[in-house]
Order: C-alpha cells, then structure tokens, then sequence
C-alpha cells in the first residue's frame, strides 16, 4: 500500500464516524448538543493525526488513539466512539503487528485488552453482564493482531525469496568471470612453475655441456617428468573436481589474511565461522581486508579482534582494533587515497547488507557489518533484554493506570450471586479455540479435532450462564475460528515443501472429510443453541438454516483456504524456475568459457608439451629446449587472448557431468550447502548422451529449490550410472519428476523417490554408445 491510502485511511474512518454520528441522529432529528460535537471533533482530530503517523511511530500512535477514544466516549452519547474506538485502534494495531516484532505485538494486545477491562471495572463496577463485549473485543484484537504477524510474515518471505533472486542473478553474471580468472590463475602458475623450470634447467644444460655432461641426462629426465605434470595439470584445469577440497574455502582464505598480516608484526586475534562460496563470502573477505589493512597504516601495533559468525538469517563481521601503543609511528597514514569507506559500503550492499564503522568507547575504531545468511532473510536487529524490561514495566503501568483513581470496586453495583457468567465460559472457549489455531501447523488433525469438539460446548456454555444476547452470535464466534482453520488449509508433512501427487490426494480427501464434518457439528450446535432459546420456527426449519449457513460459510472458507494455497504454490514455482534458470545460464557460460580455454590448451599448449616429452624421451636435448620454449609461448599467449572473444549463442557447448563443479559453486553461492561426490567407479569419459542427460538430470535435481543441505553421489555399478541425491524434497513434485522420467527415459533409465527427500537414478551405459565421429559432434 502506497504513502496516499495510508493517508486516505484515517480519512475513510473519519467519514464513517460522521456517519454513524452525529449522522444517523440528525438524520432522525435529533440534533446533537454544541459542545458534544467539539469534543467529538477534537478527538477525531487527534486519531486522525495520530493514525497518519502510524508507520514511523505504530506503538505510540496505539496509546494515543486508545487514549483518545477512550476520554472521548465518557462525555460523548453511545455510538459516538464506535468507528474510532474499533477500527481506530484495530488500525492502530494492525500497523504495529506489521511494523514491530511479535513480542511488541502481543504484549501491546494484551496490554490493550487489560487496560480496556480494568478502565470498565474502575467506571462502573462489577456487575452481572454477559461480558461477550469483552470477548468480542478480545477476538478483534486478536484476529487484527494475528493478520498483521501473518502479512510481516509473508513480507519478510518475500524479501527473503528477492534477495535470493538478487543473490542468484549476481552470481549469473559472476560465475563466467571467476571460472575464467581459476583457469587464467590456475594456468599462470602451471606456467610459472612447471613449464619455466624445465626452459632454465635445460639452458643450463646446454651452457654447461661441455664441462657438466650429466647435467644434460638429468635436465632430459626432469623435462619428461614435468612434461607428463603439466599434462596432468591441464587435464585438472579443464576438469576440476566437483568437491570443495581442491581450492581454499572462504575460512581458509580469510585465516590467511590474518597469518599475513601476523608477519607484518600486527597483533590479530580471529574467530571465523565456516562461509559458503558466493557474494557473501566475497564481501566478507573484502571487508576484513579493507579493515586490516587501515588498522596496519593508521594504528600499527594495535591489538586488533576479527569476528565473523555466520548463522540462519544473518553474517555478522566485525573488525574491532584498540588505540596504537605509545610511541608507535604510523608510517602508511598518507597513503590511503580515501575511497576505503565507500568500497566497504558498495560491497556490503552488493552482497545485501550494511556496514558501519566508527571509534570505540576505549578509543579505538570499529567496523561492523551485517550480511544475508543461509536463508537470505531480511537482517533485523534484536532488541537488548533491558528494552524488553522497559517495554514490560511501561505495559503494566498502563494497564493499571484505571485502577488509581478507584482503588475500592463499588460493591452497591456488584453481584450477589456466585453465579458464573457466560462470558468466563465464552472467554473459556476462546482461549481454547485459539490454542487450537495456534497448534494447526504442527498438529492440524489434532487442532481440527479440538476446534470441532469445542463447537459443541458453546451451546452449553451459553445454556449454564443464562446468555440473553442474540443466540446466534456465540455458535457463529466458534464457525469463525473454524473457517480460519479452513482459510488456512491443511500444511503436508514437515520437510516437504511440495506434494506428491499421492500425498495430494489423500490431502483433498481429508479436506472433504473435514468440510463435511464442519458442516455437521456447527449446524447441530446452532440448531441446539436455537431450539434451547425457544422459537416459533419448525424445527426442519432451523435445521436447514443452520445448515445452509454453515455450509456457506466452511464453503467460502475452504475456497478461500485453496485459493491462497495456489497463489503462494504459483509464487514459488515462478521462484524457483526462474532460480532454476539463472542457475542453468550462469553453469552454462561458465561452461563455455572453460570450454574455448580449453580448446585453446588441446591445439596449442598440449600439443607442445606432448612434443616436449617426445624430444626429452628421444634424448635431443636442445629440441627438448625448444618445445618447452614454444609450449611456454603458447601458454602466454593463450593467457593474453583468454578474455578475448565470445562464442555464439547457437555455438556454446552443452554442460556435461565435468561441468558439476560450476553447479555446485552457483548453488553454493545463493547460500545453499551443496555436496557432490563422485566414487572411483565412475570412468573419466562416459558416452555423450548419459553425459549430457546425466548432468541436466543432476542440475533439475539440485536446482529444484530449497534450503536444506542437498548431496548428490555419482557411482557406476554393472555398466549402469546411478546418480542418488539426497535432501531435495521438491524433487518429489510432479513437474519435477515429469522432467526426470523425459530426460532419462530415452536412455531406458528409471526414477525412484524414496522417504526423506531422497530421489535415484538410473542410467544403462551400454546402450548409448557413440561412433567417434558423433562423440566429436555433440561434445
């Protein structure tokens, strides 16, 4: 809702105030007394300013409207208070159970309640009443509340799911650059080491010839040792494992940092959490560094603190230095160029979060950044335990404010019966009733159970209190509750996000079973709570009224429920296929940029050092030189020209089973904990096509979506691929599985879904195997 409907609200609920009154009595003729149409504008006055400043300020435009309406309805007639004393303060409400966290809610509901009650005993006693107002007024607050705790919910999940988008499209269009900048990396060192060492040990070969001859046998056999090394090498470059064991973990990286600022005489203590791949990682790093190395230039020798604790919701950083010992002399103070802050904050925002920096109380300096967690969820601060202590004693004494001027309840007015009212058994009941919504996403049999069993007591309730009020109220209080259980629909099984369509069914049946039974109970309740009043109806008459009703209301209420249920199930599949997708375009450009280095490694710098080991095995010594000159050559130069070119889009290769580490790095990165494990058993080379379906297979499995921790194992076993992955509950739903069995069944594979998540399959080796001709086709 925009900044103008919320403006509009206090307005609408001013019009409808003017219409109840002072409209509807002059439209009779009475006209209102002069002074009672002042207080009444005053206190409009003051809920509608109040109510405009609701989202900057919800907790103490509550007490204000409350307040208002409260001194307002005293010397105003009935009826003058009614839209602004409830939905006014339902507003009020609302705004605070949206804006604040749900402690500040509930105590602001209970708080509300207790002080509307004791404000009623202190003005006009204890008395015999029904106290059904007082139940209604607890059911409203309650039910405002509980919506305005359901809608932050569902904004904080939605924030969480576009932040994960963001997070996923980011890495989109990063993954391509890092796999290039591993290769450039990886290759850089293959050069600088392998290929470098066999040109200088074979020249000094050559220049000593005539004095060291054995030098030139052991330079040969050095080149075929390195020759076959650096073959291996660039076999690992084109095909890195899936595993995370190969390249240093984020941890690994930022405990590095440290040890190196160490040597550089800095005193660094550090406690670093585990941190998965990705931007969160990235900005992590960056922060620590950025940090570290202003504490170096501007305090050296300062005892400084590294935090990072990585949880659920949230990556705290934080990086805490103490003032430089006496006599220290910052060398580096005026060699910053003053961008340092603005770097940080663009990498906190990149990642999702924010970062402050500032002195600390000991005169030291401090940088604190707080960054998405496993989930992605919106970062939100906890509030110390001495601001819930306020916040309780400032509840409490408004809630016994009523009760000062009146310290002695009147006893003239209160009842000489011991008589129980009905409204401690309505209140009785209700409590129960919302237990049993409470209870639902556990336990929905149970609290449908529950809620069914307490319809039938109102009746009773209503029977032993003597209620005198309109009959069908209490039996539609207790439809009500049900038809929120309704609204809600029946949640699955814990851990499964989607159905299977077996679950499905069973699920509409008992959706059925219930409807049916809603129906029963409610209408036989009314039914006895009619029948026990007295009424000149038939009595087929009230069954079929009480019938009819019920039936609309559990009908509204289940097509209410369905309709909610396909909207957030359509919400997520259009999340997760576009995750999915994302996920499928950032693997497969990775993929095609590994694949033209590669190409450029088999034609040029493969070629040569293959050349290289022939010369060395043939004892040609200076040829030997050479081919490891030209190799050398190659490589830089296949170095200059790696970021240069693109392929077409009609040209880029497909992702196969080689490709599972840029998946698992992408997946990794939106800060889900991705395994992959591949037995010996699985041969370096399989056939194209169980290649290229077993790869999509693994990327439709893994990129289903979910937050759990997911693996996946690759075995081969009698001449059959056997990929099982674990922890994927969605790849249960049915678009999934329909995906798995195309993908697979060409090949005369089989799919299985077994408990906990868990999906197999199958692939035959022997019957896909390609010509060499159609292998060099489709790779």
């Amino acid at each position: 809702m925009n900044r103008t409907d919320d403006r509009m609200l206090p307005v609408l609920l001013i019009c409808a105030q003017a219409v109840v009154w002072p409209g509807a009595p002059l439209v009779r003729g009475a006209v209102p007394a002069g002074s009672a149409l002042l207080v009444a504008a005053l206190v409009a006055g003051v809920v509608t300013a109040a109510l405009a400043l609701r989202r900057t300020r919800p907790v103490a435009t509550l007490v204000v409207v409350a307040a208002a309406c409260a001194l307002g309805a005293g010397p105003l007639p009935a009826g003058a208070m009614a839209v602004l004393g409830t939905a006014g303060v339902a507003l009020a409400l609302f705004t605070v159970a949206t804006e604040r966290d749900a402690f500040t809610a509930v105590l602001c509901v209970v708080a509300l309640a207790a002080w509307q009650f004791l404000q009623g005993i202190s003005l006009h006693g204890l008395s015999d009443r029904d106290g059904l107002d007082l139940v209604l007024t607890a059911l409203l607050y309650s039910a405002v509340c509980g919506a305005g705790l359901r809608v932050r919910r569902t904004r904080r999940a939605r924030r969480a799911a576009e932040q994960l988008l963001k997070r996923a499209e980011f890495e989109r269009h990063r993954l391509p650059a890092v796999e290039r900048r591993r290769m450039e990396r990886e290759l850089h060192d293959i050069s600088a080491h392998h290929l470098t060492a066999v040109v200088v040990t074979a020249g000094a070969a050559l220049g000593l010839r005539d004095r060291r001859p054995e030098l030139a046998e052991e330079a040969l056999e050095f080149a075929v040792e390195t020759g076959r090394e650096v073959t291996r090498a660039l076999g690992a470059v084109r095909a890195p494992a899936p595993s995370r064991g190969d390249v240093p973990s984020p941890e690994e990286r930022l405990l590095d940092l440290v040890a190196g600022f160490r040597r550089l005489d800095q005193r660094v203590d550090c406690e670093i959490d585990p941190l998965p791949d990705g931007t969160v990682a990235e900005a992590a790093y960056g922060i620590v560094r950025e940090a570290l190395t202003n504490v170096a230039r501007y305090a050296p020798g300062a005892h400084t603190r590294v935090l990072c604790r990585y949880g659920d919701t949230r990556t705290d950083v934080a990086v805490t230095s103490t003032s430089s010992p006496a006599g220290a002399v910052a060398h580096g103070a005026g060699l910053g160029g003053g961008r340092g802050q603005g770097f940080l904050r663009s990498r906190a925002r990149e990642a999702g979060g924010t970062v402050h920096s500032g002195p600390t109380a000991e005169g030291g300096w401090e940088v604190r950044a707080v960054l998405p967690g496993r989930t992605a969820t919106t970062v939100e601060p906890s509030a110390p335990r001495s601001y819930r202590v306020a916040q309780l004693v400032a509840a409490a004494g408004l809630v016994l404010q009523p009760l000062l001027p009146v310290l002695v309840i009147r006893a003239d007015e209160a009842s000489s019966t011991a008589r129980v009212s009905a409204g401690v058994f309505f209140a009785l009941l209700a409590a129960g009733q919302a237990v049993a919504l409470l209870w639902l996403r556990r336990a929905p049999r149970t609290a449908y159970g529950m809620l069914l069993g307490l319809a039938l007591l109102w009746p009773v309730a209503m029977a032993l209190g003597n209620y005198g009020g309109p009959v069908l109220l209490p039996p539609a209080l207790s439809l009500l509750a049900t038809c929120a259980a309704l609204a809600t629909g029946v949640p699955h099984e814990r851990g499964s996000d989607r159905p299977s369509p077996a679950r499905g069914h069973i699920t509409t049946v008992l959706l059925t079973v219930l409807m049916v039974l809603t129906v029963l109970v409610h209408a036989v309740a009314a039914t006895i709570a009619v029948l026990d009043r007295g009424t000149a109806a038939p009595v087929w008459a009230v069954v079929a009224g009480t019938t009819v009703g019920a039936a609309l209301s559990g009908t509204v209420a289940h097509l209410a429920g369905r309709l909610r249920s396909r909207r957030r199930q359509a919400d997520r599949r259009a999340h997760d296929e576009r995750l999915a997708t994302w996920t499928e375009e950032a693997v497969r450009d990775a993929w095609t940029e590994r694949r033209r280095i590669a190409a450029g490694l088999e034609t040029t710098v493969l070629a040569r050092a293959a050349d290289m080991v022939t010369e060395a095995e043939a004892g040609r010594l200076d040829a030997t030189a050479t081919r490891a000159r030209e190799a050398l050559a190659a490589m830089r130069t296949l170095l200059d020209t790696a970021r240069e070119g693109e392929t077409e889009a009609e040209l880029r290769p497909q992702p196969t089973l080689q490709a599972l580490d840029l998946l698992a790095h992408q997946l990794r990165s939106t800060g889900r904990d991705i395994e992959i494990r591949l037995t010996d058993r699985v041969p370096e080379r399989l056939p194209t096509a169980v290649d290229l379906a077993a790869y999509r297979a693994a990327e439709t499995l893994l990129a289903a979506g979910g937050e759990q921790p997911a693996m996946l194992e690759l075995d081969v076993d009698k001449g059959t691929l056997t990929l099982t992955a674990t922890g994927v509950p969605r790849a249960a739903a049915l678009a999934v599985q329909e995906r798995l069995t195309t993908r697979v069944a060409a090949l005369g594979g089989t799919v299985t879904t077994g408990p906990k998540g868990t999906v197999r399959l199958r692939l035959p080796l022997a019957v896909a195997q390609d010509t060499p001709d159609n292998e060099e086709r489709h790779r």
